[in-house]
């Protein structure tokens, strides 16, 4: 794989080597490098990138609610060169963190990613449209639009302009009654899509938010969300309306319910309470799609002219239960050499049972977030993460050991025997 150095958006700024002219040479003292900053020199390698991946509308104990994944990804993007997540992680209702090193790719585009169909160019900006959904009543609707004005004004995004769809868009969500995900289906989806077309084609339109109006939630499904127990409601059929988007128009898109206010509650969980400090859930959004990547396809160029594509994955981290994802299935059967290193979290709990085993997926399982982070800072190092361990490393086996019984290798982070169906290490 030929390293992508050229990507100084993703080199942190003190390793860069400082620009001075002949003259400014002259008048200067001589840089003094010390030899640990000359240790640390990103000369020889590459930029270290992981994928954090939270399902939306399963029901995650960490990044099932409103936005508790999200210091997780700062957390993630302190150790990495480079993280790559999707909005279910990086949204907070009013709520967002920026991070200069973190990529916001919608869900259905970054499966085309893993899968190495698509590719993902970083920007410096982009032009947000703003489409909302003609079933949203005029007050509800003047509160979205003065949120966009205000980001406008306050946080000086590009939101140029915004639409409204000729007809209601008719949302509908329930629970999968199999797994008890949620999920839901849009009415009139070709009225949003002829919405976004004409931004399309009139408006050069390169990122779309998307306000939809979605029914009043039933108090007990609700109740159960707010309080910290129970799966995201309206989450599952958010996910199909910017899949509906981006994979027609592979633009970024996101999407953000408008919702009458609930009543107070004593009860709330503080996971939940970044959905209560407004009438919208739109900031995240606008300020996520204002500087997420744009998606390249074969059909628009070469992948990875100047772009990011699978091959540069290092790591993905996921819960344990959450394995059967298409982009997750991408990059852990993925033919390269190098595959990324699969870390599953047992902490973080879903409806799915989609374990690595059931997959065939290679992955190492780590207890939580905590860890997963330890695991990436000795990857990303060059370290095996067990030697950081009481008794973490065995006595080195023969070959004729280790490959027996089994056509492919352990991986090296295993200090646990090697099995032939359950791929799955534990961190001693």
């Amino acid at each position: 794989m030929a390293p992508h150095l050229a990507r100084p958006s993703f080199i942190p700024a003190g390793l860069r080597p400082p620009r001075r002219s002949p003259c400014a040479r002259a008048r200067s003292r001589p840089h003094s490098i010390s030899l640990s900053a000359d240790a640390r020199s990103p000369s020889f390698r590459r930029p270290y990138t992981s994928v954090l991946v939270v399902p939306t509308g399963v029901g995650a104990a960490v990044g099932g609610f409103a936005g508790d994944a999200l210091p997780v990804a700062r957390a993630l993007a302190a150790v990495a060169d480079c993280v790559i997540s999707h909005p279910n992680v990086l949204n907070a209702a009013m709520l967002y963190w920026p991070m200069s090193n973190t990529l916001y790719v919608e869900g259905y585009a970054l499966d085309r990613f893993a899968e190495g169909a698509w590719a993902l160019q970083p920007v410096h900006q982009n032009k947000v449209r703003l489409v909302l959904d003609a079933g949203i009543e005029d007050e509800l609707r003047l509160h979205h639009l003065q949120v966009a004005d205000a980001a406008r004004a306050s946080l000086g995004l590009p939101v140029v302009e915004y639409t409204v769809t000729d007809a209601p868009l008719e949302i509908k969500t329930w629970f999968d009654p199999k797994c008890g995900k949620s999920t839901g289906s849009v009415g009139n989806s070709d009225s949003l899509l002829r919405a976004v077309d004409a931004l399309v084609k009139h408006s050069g339109v390169n990122a779309v938010a998307v306000v939809c109006r979605f029914p009043d939630d039933d108090p007990d499904d609700s109740d159960c969300y707010r309080e910290g127990k129970g799966v995201d409601l309206l989450a599952g059929v958010e996910a199909i309306i910017s899949h509906l988007i981006v994979k027609e128009f592979k633009i970024p898109a996101a999407h953000a319910p408008a919702v009458l206010p609930p009543p107070l509650s004593p009860s709330l969980s503080p996971r939940s309470a970044a959905e209560e400090i407004g009438y919208t859930f739109l900031p995240c959004v606008l300020a996520g799609l204002s500087s997420a990547p744009q998606y390249v396809t074969r059909r628009h160029g070469t992948l990875d002219n100047g772009c990011i594509v699978a091959s540069d994955i290092d790591s993905v981290i996921i819960p344990k239960d959450a394995c059967g994802g298409d982009g997750t299935l991408a990059f852990a059967h993925t033919a390269r050499k190098n595959k990324p290193l699969i870390i599953t979290v047992q902490e973080n709990e879903t409806v799915l049972d989609d374990t690595p085993d059931k997959f065939s997926i290679e992955a190492l399982n780590v207890q939580n977030y905590w860890e997963a982070i330890g695991v990436i800072a000795a990857h990303k190092a060059g370290i095996n993460p067990n030697a950081l361990r009481r008794h973490g490393i065995e006595h080195l086996k023969s070959h004729q050991r280790m490959y027996s019984g089994r056509s492919s290798g352990s991986r090296p982070y295993s200090a646990s025997p090697i099995q032939d169906k359950v791929y799955v290490h534990q961190l001693a």
